[in-house]
């Protein structure tokens, strides 16, 4: 029933202007809605960039943090192959080095080593760094301790070391140099696939799997090998001195376990972490100082990586390779 003094067109009106407010403050209610999820995603992105940063230079705290007080053993790894884009890389082993030299109350620095080997310029690279520690620090003991296989460039490493302990059951050795590949001539001819190959220089594609070898070539290549293995040996040498009771096939890439490598010299006894540093280095705390690669730099090299490949994919013009 209309009140009688209200028309029809005030009773309509006053119905609008209900719906309109029940509207508004509809919508008012959703904004303070939407803006209190918007605080709370957005205290959330600051959490995780907070726990992202602390990611990022948790390993640096880390060393820090354990590198005070007491004299210590510094334990460095080289675990994994070794590569410039491992883990196990010249440049983190490097820095890794120095900061435990740095250190005041590094007494000793450990090699964790449980490596096949890998790259022999990176394994050179850290060679020469321990050899130029032992020069400017000769006081200081640089020991290695292998726990399953310390082979190939890993040996490299090792040998520069003042010596190198074992379980008798480690693999160690494999002295030697390997390039490998594959060949696809065959298979072409089978299948009636044609190689259409140039090239400006005349060995430009040498070794290429799709094409016959050739006997200059493979020659050349095995020089390589041979002069890259001299340097390999010449290292030992020059690290083991005459300690190593050399045999015909000590450099010929075969490895050994720890038992019967000390017995040849390639190493010097059996030993853990523990004992090397109670007993040899004298201080029983042990400090990681192996460097990290961190969570940032990991993601920025796969968004790196990720990149490259797409401009590789983008740009197929002739290319020096």
């Amino acid at each position: 029933m209309e009140h009688p003094n209200t028309t029809p067109h005030e009773s309509d009106s006053g119905w609008e202007r209900a719906v309109i407010e029940q509207l508004a403050f509809a919508a008012i209610k959703e904004q303070r809605h939407a803006r209190r999820w918007g605080i709370f995603f957005k205290s959330l992105m600051f959490a995780y960039l907070i726990a992202l940063l602390g990611l990022a230079v948790y390993p640096k705290i880390k060393t820090e943090m354990g590198a005070t007080g007491h004299q210590h053993t510094a334990i460095i790894d080289i675990v994994g192959p070794i590569a410039e884009d491992k883990d196990a890389n010249a440049a983190d082993i490097i820095d890794s080095l120095r900061e435990a030299v740095k250190d005041e109350n590094t007494k000793g620095i450990i090699l964790h080593a449980n490596s096949p080997g890998g790259s022999p310029v990176q394994s050179s690279y850290i060679y020469e760094e321990i050899r130029k520690i032992k020069k400017e620090h000769p006081t200081l003991p640089i020991y290695a301790v292998v726990s399953d296989i310390c082979a190939s460039g890993c040996y490299f490493i090792a040998s520069a070391t003042d010596k190198i302990f074992v379980n008798p059951s480690s693999l160690i050795g494999s002295i030697g140099v390997l390039m490998d590949g594959f060949g696809f001539v065959d298979v072409m001819q089978k299948v009636g696939i044609e190689r259409r190959l140039m090239t400006a220089g005349s060995h430009k594609a040498m070794l290429d799997p799709f094409s016959p070898p050739k006997s200059d070539e493979t020659q050349y290549m095995q020089s390589l090998l041979g002069e890259v293995h001299q340097q390999f040996i010449n290292a030992v040498k020059n690290g083991r001195g005459e300690r190593l009771k050399e045999t015909p096939d000590m450099f010929s890439g075969l490895v050994w376990t720890g038992e019967s490598g000390i017995k040849i010299g390639i190493a010097d006894a059996v030993g853990n972490e523990d004992y090397v540093a109670k007993e040899l280095i004298g201080a029983e705390k042990h400090v990681d100082f192996t460097q990290q690669k961190r969570f940032i730099d990991k993601i920025a090299g796969k968004l790196g990586a990720a990149l490259g490949k797409t401009l590789t994919t983008m740009m197929q013009n002739p290319a020096l390779r």
